[in-house]
């Protein structure tokens, strides 16, 4: 067994692709999902630190899963939040993004289902998708056309699963074309809006009104938000279906209490700085001024530099690195074989002067 194992460690160093737990590193940030800057906000640290002095029984441990002794009147109190600042029904609270998903298409999708997703959609709903016994297609990624010639072949009940913002292209779904033929074909649409929410507001579907053509959707609290898990927005049907038969929420040990507080105290810190989405928004506007060639969308703090040549591209991150810029190399697999980028993360906090710099840095080598 550890032969085998270490046999595939060994290929994956060959390549250059072995991946290793590294400690923080000090510099200046392109790299993390931190774009509003609220992981590391004094103020909001501020408040926090002081609801846990007012009441410390927010840093105990839950003591159990939310069915058997976990459960308590703030997480009850943050979901009924959530849910009317996004205008849905219900929604369901996770430790994770990634525990969401798996919950979703791991169970509501049976046998006799067939969930069809764009190509280029999150690793964890890959994972769920082969815990269900539903059927799984792919179509090409933002191609409505494509969806629609598959969705027109199928019989019986459909899924269709899309990001609203894709964390590696950093592009925007067509989100109310999509949204326009899951309703056509009376296919249930789930969006996943980790990376859009506080970007754009409280996601994208809120900025095109699509609450009622959605039927669940994914927002994570671990990206712009500064804080840590995930909320599935739903109907209160489908909520008591997923506490009833989902097994990532039913056998996971609930988290304290501090981060459901955080979470509802990140909402209402939101709404007390715009400035923040509107610094943000300059700084993206700054970077693509600066003509570099990427996929990426205009509006995305996410910034593919499309490099697919590893050597060069470890060359350019080390010689960024060398400049106290911190930035993120993808190879494959995590990627196509050809398509492998430097994926630069823009932030409220970045300087007009730190963006010029790393544009011309990065032009010296494209």
């Amino acid at each position: 067994m550890l032969k085998k194992f270490q046999e595939a460690l060994d290929k994956r160093k060959e390549v250059g692709i072995l991946r290793m737990l590294k400690p923080k590193l000090n510099g200046i940030d392109f790299y993390s999902n931190d774009y509003l800057g609220l992981a590391g906000n004094e103020e909001l640290q501020a408040q926090l630190l002081l609801k846990v002095q007012e009441n410390p029984t927010l840093l105990s441990g839950s003591s159990g899963s939310r069915l058997i002794s976990g459960n308590s009147n703030i997480v009850d109190e943050t979901e009924k939040y959530i849910a009317e600042q996004h205008q849905y029904p219900a929604a369901l609270l996770f430790s994770s993004g990634y525990n969401a998903n798996l919950a979703l298409f791991s169970t509501l999708p049976d046998r006799h289902d067939t969930i069809i997703v764009d190509e280029q959609i999150h690793r964890s709903v890959q994972d769920a998708c082969r815990m269900s016994h539903a059927k799984k297609l792919k179509f090409r990624h933002n191609d409505p056309e494509d969806l629609e010639s598959i969705l027109k072949k199928q019989t019986g009940p459909c899924y269709v699963a899309i990001e609203s913002l894709y964390s590696m292209d950093g592009d925007l779904a067509p989100l109310q074309e999509i949204a326009a033929l899951a309703k056509k074909y009376n296919a249930a649409l789930i969006v996943d809006e980790a990376h859009a929410f506080g970007v754009f507001g409280y996601g994208l579907i809120e900025k095109y009104d699509l609450h009622h053509d959605v039927f669940a959707a994914v927002i994570t609290y671990g990206k712009a938000l500064g804080a840590h898990g995930a909320a599935i927005l739903c109907d209160e049907t489908v909520k008591s279906y997923l506490v009833n038969f989902a097994s990532p929420f039913i056998y996971t040990t609930a988290a304290q209490d501090f981060l459901w507080m955080a979470i509802q105290t990140g909402y209402e810190f939101l709404k007390q700085k715009p400035e923040l989405s509107e610094k943000l928004n300059q700084n993206i506007s700054i970077f693509r001024n600066q003509n570099i060639d990427t996929p990426s969308s205009e509006l995305s703090p996410i910034q593919a530099v499309l490099i697919p040549d590893n050597q060069k591209l470890k060359n350019l991150q080390k010689t960024l690195s060398d400049h106290d810029f911190l930035t993120y190399a993808v190879y494959s697999p995590t990627v196509k074989t050809g398509t492998e980028r430097l994926r630069i993360c823009l932030h409220s906090f970045n300087t007009e002067e730190d963006i010029v710099e790393l544009t011309r840095i990065i032009k010296e080598f494209i």
